[in-house]
């Protein structure tokens, strides 16, 4: 269409819906003045009235009802779409901080999942090296013949890892001399039998030498040969130095 008449506003749909509403009334109210008539055989055509002008219904933007029309409807827009923004600002900050907590929460998740993973790893090492060690140190203990001959190398083997000095040579020499090798030889009447402590064993060593030279990880049982064995080499080299310097009755 063309462009609106100077001084004139092109209608919207609002604004017809007004106007068309103004327009009922006025048909209505003509409509009731005819129908009021005492005289109903008296109606006759409705006739124009005296002085009066036909209404002009053009819509005029520069007045002041439709400068304060648009006013309103412009703040009514503003208000809405202000409205809009905000609330639609205010659902992006949820969801942004839901995503945010969700994101932590998983992360400290995922942290603790691989802690718990480390640690079990690191276990796991420290259970297989204690048990490689083991192995190894089992592996390096030598198997010993249960006879004179092991019984003297596996005191030599315990008293290298306490450092007590000693010889097979001397140890066998003053355990052939002492009980000629037998482990359950046992003297009953030197003065060590009168006080009640005879000497027992390879070595002949009595009760109390037997304790206070013990080696830890060997039996208490004063009759072992190993444990008399180690037992007696300790006492010795606490006071001749070593077995080795042994030559008779010590």
């Amino acid at each position: 269409m063309s462009a609106n008449t100077p001084g004139h506003y092109r209608l919207n749909k609002k604004h017809k819906l007004s106007i068309a509403g103004v327009a009922a009334l006025s048909a209505a109210a003509l409509t009731f003045s005819l129908a009021s008539g005492t005289d109903a055989s008296a109606e006759t055509e409705p006739q124009a009235l005296t002085n009066t002008k036909p209404v002009a219904w053009a819509y005029n933007a520069d007045s002041a009802q439709a400068k304060a029309l648009h006013a309103g409807l412009t703040e009514q827009q503003n208000a809405v779409s202000l409205q809009a923004k905000q609330t639609a600002a205010a659902k992006a900050k949820a969801e942004a901080a839901a995503k945010a907590k969700a994101a932590a929460k998983a992360k400290a998740a995922a942290k603790a999942k691989a802690d718990a993973v480390a640690k079990a790893k690191a276990d796991a090492k420290k259970r297989a090296a204690a048990k490689t060690a083991a192995s190894r140190a089992a592996a390096r203990k030598p198997v010993f013949a249960n006879n004179l001959d092991g019984w003297i190398r596996e005191a030599l083997f315990i008293m290298d890892k306490h450092n007590i000095p000693g010889t097979y040579e001397g140890i066998h020499r003053n355990i052939m001399r002492e009980s000629s090798g037998n482990p359950r030889a046992i003297n009953n009447w030197d003065i060590n039998a009168i006080n009640g402590v005879p000497s027992k064993g390879l070595l002949q060593v009595i009760k109390p030498t037997f304790d206070a030279y013990h080696i830890a990880g060997t039996s208490w049982d004063q009759y072992d040969p190993v444990a008399n064995i180690v037992a007696a080499c300790n006492y010795a080299a606490d006071r001749y130095g070593s077995m080795d310097n042994v030559n008779s009755a010590y």
